[in-house]
């Protein structure tokens, strides 16, 4: 199962990732968790004890300069388009206890309309195989867009799941990342509404999301801002938060079951 979540800064789609990799691995599954939003958090999310030092892979300049056979630190020049990535889950993600392994994916500086650089060919390829070749459950914290994914990989993603809260701007995201999904036929969209206070904040997203098929609703959680502010697992929200964040991980479960 290869799950992708996206979202406009701020929602809460780290925290929702950092869940769901604790769930799929508490029933038993491998889980690769892969942070590739250049924020990254995922490991804090994830109670990882010095999580902030992991080195993200476009900082491993002499690993990027081996696999594409380029010069660390050049512009322009040749470099290899295909690069071998197969043993890099091996090699740089990091065991999070049982059967959890955490692989930080970092930045790439673009200029213009974007990059065409080893480090962005490098993460591309990397992402490819995760999502086509690897037998386990990959949960990928992803930024607001769909840069990681390509259309070779578009159709291998269980799901694609935008965090929105009750807001314009974070609507105005999820538009955008369902129109950027559609163009590299990405079609397994779905939505969780985070951060609800009332019927009134359901209602809103429901409104004016009227063509998204909604995974669930989670409440405003003051737990889960104390997590983040500690850098820990939000293992202490409410009995309704974690009721609704477990409905979420079983839908997503048989939805994959009933897609074999």
């Amino acid at each position: 199962m290869k799950i992708a979540i996206s979202g406009k800064g701020g929602v809460g789609k780290t925290t929702l990732s950092a869940f769901l990799v604790r769930w799929f691995a508490d029933q038993g599954k491998s889980v690769l968790a892969i942070d590739a939003d250049p924020d990254a958090n995922l490991g804090n999310a994830l109670g990882v004890v010095g999580a902030s030092e992991i080195p993200p892979i476009t900082a491993m300049k002499d690993l990027i300069a081996e696999r594409t056979e380029s010069v660390p630190g050049s512009f322009g020049g040749f470099f290899k388009m295909n690069p071998k990535v197969d043993d890099l889950p091996e090699k740089v993600a990091v065991p999070c206890g049982d059967r959890i392994r955490l692989m930080i994916m970092g930045g790439v500086k673009k200029g213009g309309t974007g990059c065409v650089c080893p480090e962005s060919v490098l993460l591309k390829n990397l992402v490819h195989h995760l999502i086509l070749r690897r037998d386990e459950v990959v949960v990928m914290d992803m930024e607001a867009g769909v840069e990681h994914l390509g259309r070779g990989t578009a159709r291998a993603v269980s799901a694609l799941i935008t965090v929105v809260e009750p807001g314009r701007r974070s609507v105005e995201t999820a538009l955008r990342i369902r129109r950027l999904a559609s163009d590299i036929g990405l079609s397994k969209l779905f939505v969780v509404g985070n951060k609800i206070r009332n019927g009134k904040d359901r209602e809103f997203l429901e409104n004016l999301l009227p063509e998204f098929q909604f995974l669930g609703f989670l409440p405003f959680d003051e737990q889960i801002i104390e997590a983040d502010l500690n850098g820990a697992f939000a293992s202490n929200v409410s009995s309704e938060t974690r009721d609704s964040l477990e409905a979420i991980a079983r839908k997503l479960s048989s939805m994959h079951t009933a897609q074999e």
